[in-house]
Order: C-alpha cells, then structure tokens, then sequence
C-alpha cells in the first residue's frame, strides 16, 4: 500500500482527469484477480467482491459500498519528500492517494472472506470539484447499493485512532459572487467617480459581522471572500469589482440566514454609495450526516481493528465539504476519520503545498475498510 499511495502521489491528476490513476487501479486489480469494469463512469472504475448478481433463490442478497476518492489538487507541491509530485501545479494535498490506496488494501483482504453478499468498490474521480459522487450515482455505479462506508485521512487525529459519528460531520458549502458596478475616472479626481474598490472592500469588512454579531455562536459557521479582483492600473479608479466566496454552514435555518444577510447588503450598496451591486448564488455541496446505525456498525468495526481506546469523537462538525453527501441522501452510510498526524511531520493543512500524512493509517483504513 505505501508502494501504491507513493506511486499515485507522483503522478497526480486532478477532477476528472484521472486517466493515469484509473489504469493503475486496474493493473492493480488484474494482479489481484478482481473483476471490474470501466464503461459508464469517465475516470472512475467500479469493482465487484462476492455474488455478481441476486438468484431467484438469493433475493435478499446485500450490497455494500467502500468508496475511494483518487483526484489531486492544483497546487505546486513543496514537501521535497522522495517521491513528490512531478507534475507541475498539482499535487496529493488531501490524502486521496492515501485513499485509493487503502481500498485496494481492503480489496486485497477481503478477497480471503466468503462474502454473503456483494462488496462495490468505488474509485470515485472529481471529488475536489465536488461533483464526482453525483456523477457516478447518475452513471448507475450505484445502483443496488444498500449502504456505503468511506473514510478520509484527518492529520488532527492520531494514528490509531478513528473517529465515526452519527449525525452530521460536513458543512453545507454554497458558493456567492458579488459583483460591484461603479463609475470609473482618474484616481486624482476621486469626486467625479464611484470607486468599486471601496465599495467592495466595504462589503468585505461588513460581511464579517454576520457571523460574528448576527449568527448564534452556538452553531459553527463560517463566511469566507476566497477572491477580490477589481481595477485595470495604479491611477484609474476601478468602475467594476468582483467578489467571490463560500458560505460553510452546520443548520439550514442558519444557511438560510446568511443568505438573507448576504442579499441585505449588498442591496444597501446601492443607497449608500450609490453603486450597482448583484449578488449570485451557487449551491455547493449538502452536508453529509452520517446514519445512526450506519455510525454505530462503524464504530463496532474500528474497535476491532484498534480497540476501543482508539475510537474518538470527532468533537465538532468539520466545516469542510464532501460529495460524499449525495450517496447519503439515497442509502444509509458512515464516513468516518482516519487519523494520520505524525509529531515529526510539519503542522500542515490538507490543501497545503507542504501536506504529508503518517502511512501507518494505510493499514489501518484497509483494515477497518475490509
């Protein structure tokens, strides 16, 4: 498995253009003598364990999912390690390579157990773009499922340790851009225009308080302008600035809320400086809320593969997001954390240039997987 994920995390691709990675899982699964198929879901591939199909004999015959995310990200990596990225501007920054490794490690055990029923593999590509589990759901991978389990690799946990929780674990994820309409002229003569940079670095400021003095701190929120692009030289007043961002909530009522917020003032841009200002919303993901028994079978299986000083409480609801979501709204399922920080690897962030994780988790996830 370190081969496998140390291989991946040199070659990385990113959303849907995980060519390379979907034919090294397959050589993988050839060595293994797993049979799968590739026809109706682009970079993805879907393996199957046990039964191929229910017989008249057979009808309540189960089906459970293991899922795998395989995609990278476009960051120029900088962790120097031996086997880093050597594709420029991308990079394994959020543990996927680790992923795909640990199903197939899954998939390697589990072909040693008489199966009463069937075992899908989903190696799922584009869950960066967070449109890849849709995707393989519309193709039909997901068909006759039942139930779905996945975990994702969380350097804030110890290796030995895994978190599975009921309930919801991932915030909504909306998308906004704002866009601000003003009258451009000579930054000498300030008087003849309406400065769109002003206005929206106004905005920029205002929507802070939204969470800070009009959202109930009890439920974890979070309202974040990721860019700001406005202005054409150092001596023109921008006419036009544009804002984009992402709203992270745990509550729909309180989603609902911000959005309100959000639509209030930027409408007031209007009066008080006399600016033209839209605002555009994006859905983003749903959040994933994990199934109660789905949860409890989770952490019935982590403590026999780490015993039961090793499974934790994920505490509070990550405030990121995971298309994992739209498989939980069709079956019951559970995506639980892996713990991977090592005191000896940098303090790090997923997403970040430098990101690394401890590769005693492989067996583990495999383990709890299978």
């Amino acid at each position: 498995m370190v081969d496998i994920r140390r291989t991946i995390h040199q070659y990385p691709e990113l959303a849907n253009q995980e060519h390379r990675t979907k034919q090294f899982i397959a050589e993988k699964l050839d060595e293994l003598g797993i049979a799968y198929h590739t026809d109706s879901v682009h970079t993805g591939l879907i393996a199957t364990l046990g039964p191929s199909s229910a017989t008249d004999s057979e009808e309540d015959l189960s089906c459970v999912a293991l899922r795998a995310d395989m995609d990278a990200l476009a960051v120029e990596e900088k962790t120097s390690l031996p086997f880093a990225s050597k594709m420029p501007g991308t990079m394994h920054a959020c543990g996927h390579d680790g992923h795909v490794a640990m199903l197939l490690g899954a998939a390697a055990m589990l072909q040693h157990v008489e199966l009463p029923g069937r075992v899908i593999l989903l190696f799922q590509p584009a869950e960066e773009s967070g449109k890849g589990a849709l995707a393989m759901i519309e193709d039909g991978a997901f068909a006759g499922v039942q139930a779905i389990y996945a975990g994702h690799i969380d350097r804030h946990f110890k290796v030995g340790q895994i978190a599975a929780e009921p309930g919801l674990i991932c915030a909504y994820t909306d998308k906004f851009e704002i866009k601000v309409c003003g009258r451009g002229g000579h930054a000498a003569r300030p008087h003849e225009t309406i400065d769109a940079i002003v206005v929206a670095s106004l905005l920029v400021m205002s929507i802070q308080t939204l969470v800070s003095r009009e959202i109930n701190p009890s439920y974890p929120t979070v309202v974040s302008v990721g860019r700001f692009s406005g202005g054409s030289a150092y001596n023109v007043i921008a006419e036009e600035a544009v804002l984009e961002g992402t709203i992270r909530a745990t509550h729909p009522e309180i989603r609902a809320q911000i959005i309100d917020g959000l639509e209030r003032m930027v409408r007031a841009m209007d009066g008080l400086y006399n600016a033209k200002t839209t605002i555009h919303f994006r859905d983003g993901l749903p959040p994933v809320i994990n199934h109660p028994l789905a949860a409890r079978l989770a952490r019935k299986a982590a403590k026999k593969i780490i015993g039961p000083e090793g499974v934790v409480k994920q505490r509070h609801p990550s405030l990121g997001g995971e298309d994992f979501a739209y498989y939980l709204q069709k079956v019951p399922g559970c995506l639980v954390r892996f713990g991977a920080g090592h005191p000896e690897l940098p303090n790090t962030p997923a997403h970040s240039p430098y990101f690394d994780f401890d590769e005693g988790v492989l067996p583990i996830g495999a383990a709890f997987l299978a």
